[in-house]
């Protein structure tokens, strides 16, 4: 198995506190990138900030973001501009013994870089199939192919993870000495999990056709 490189800290992505929270293995990046199902577009458009959810695929060191042609915040990532995207899976509350003290335990990645339009059909129509697999893995194949009108009304974006950090906390409270001794509050870690239930078939589904196994299988994994 080849060896992935370490992310390369830039002043953008160095932690200024919390250092010991830093994490520069690039699998880490990786694998938060691939378990969450969203992310936040974040561009400056005439000079206020502007951070929006939207879909988005990794595939190698590239993910792909995707919305409407009419979408502002697209249409000015494309523009040649720094933007920001970030990921955030929330793993537990942490409940302290004293309010301060109470925190999250999460594993967050920061990607900074100039978004690239992806507009050569090959390449786009790729970028489309990676986001669907990563919101909704064997659509692709079940589904209806996109159509040239579809296709012309999605806008694609590329951004390299060059220039990302990823940070987390995976810890209990961090309590101060005297309430270790003298406050009798209860203090741990209440889980945060992601779940998928049972799937629900649309009114216009015939009785007759089943939940197929790409969306069944995956509930099932998520319990």
């Amino acid at each position: 198995m080849t060896e992935l490189p370490p992310l390369s800290p830039t002043g953008r992505t160095t932690l200024g506190r919390r250092k010991v929270r830093a994490v520069s293995d690039r699998a880490t990046l990786y694998s938060v990138l691939d378990e969450a199902l969203i992310c936040h577009l974040g561009v400056v458009r005439d000079g206020v900030p502007m951070v929006l959810p939207t879909g988005y695929g990794r595939d190698g060191d590239t993910i792909y973001l995707h919305g409407s042609t009419g979408a502002t915040s697209l249409r000015q990532a494309a523009a040649g501009v720094e933007v920001c995207v970030t990921v955030t899976l929330l793993d537990g509350i942490v409940y302290a013994r004293s309010v301060n003290n109470h925190s999250m335990n999460y594993r967050c990645a920061v990607i900074y870089g100039e978004a690239k339009p992806v507009t050569e059909p090959e390449a786009k129509m790729h970028a489309l199939h990676v986001i669907t697999d990563h919101l909704a893995p064997g659509s692709w194949e079940h589904a209806r192919d996109v159509n040239a009108k579809e296709f012309a009304a999605v806008s694609v974006l590329a951004l390299d993870l060059a220039e990302a950090s990823v940070k987390m906390r995976a810890e209990g409270p961090g309590d101060e000495p005297e309430d270790l001794e003298e406050n009798s509050a209860w203090a741990g870690v209440l889980p945060v999990y992601t779940v998928f239930g049972e799937p629900e078939s649309d009114k216009e589904v015939p009785p007759v056709v089943p939940v197929p196994e790409h969306v069944s299988g995956r509930g099932a994994a998520g319990r």
